[in-house]
């Protein structure tokens, strides 16, 4: 019944700002753009990108101002993870780029794990699978 994750949503006030860190940092690229033009919250901009099939939907309201939750541990949804070949380059890289972890990295036998944020501060994941 049940095929996969479709997508993530992420509400964005920067929309260049956020698509230049997930295309020019990450590596996503944009799949395509759309215009809602009518919304409870006035017109609604969605940008697709796309990574080795997941897609990160960055919706912005142009119009109207959405509010950020309040900052803590919290019930719901927590934040994405990207899986990384390996976790020194990947920091390497993302800190060439002036992004420093946020938490870690932490080694385990099993993984290495760290988190970073977007230019809205949404955590991501960074997990490196330890064979």
């Amino acid at each position: 019944m049940f095929k996969r994750i479709d997508h993530i949503e992420l509400v964005t006030r920067q929309p260049e700002q956020a698509i230049a860190f997930y295309t020019g940092v990450l590596g996503f690229g944009v799949r395509s753009r759309d215009r809602v033009p009518a919304t409870p919250m006035g017109p609604l901009d969605l940008v697709y990108l796309d990574l080795g099939g997941t897609t990160v939907e960055l919706m912005t309201y142009p119009e109207s101002s959405p509010v950020a939750p309040p900052a803590g541990e919290r019930l719901g949804y927590r934040m994405m993870a990207l899986e990384v070949e390996d976790m020194d380059k990947a920091l390497a890289w993302l800190k060439s780029k002036g992004i420093e972890p946020a938490w870690g990295p932490v080694k385990r036998p099993a993984y290495a794990r760290a988190e970073i944020r977007d230019p809205d501060g949404n955590h991501i994941e960074l997990r490196q699978w330890i064979r």
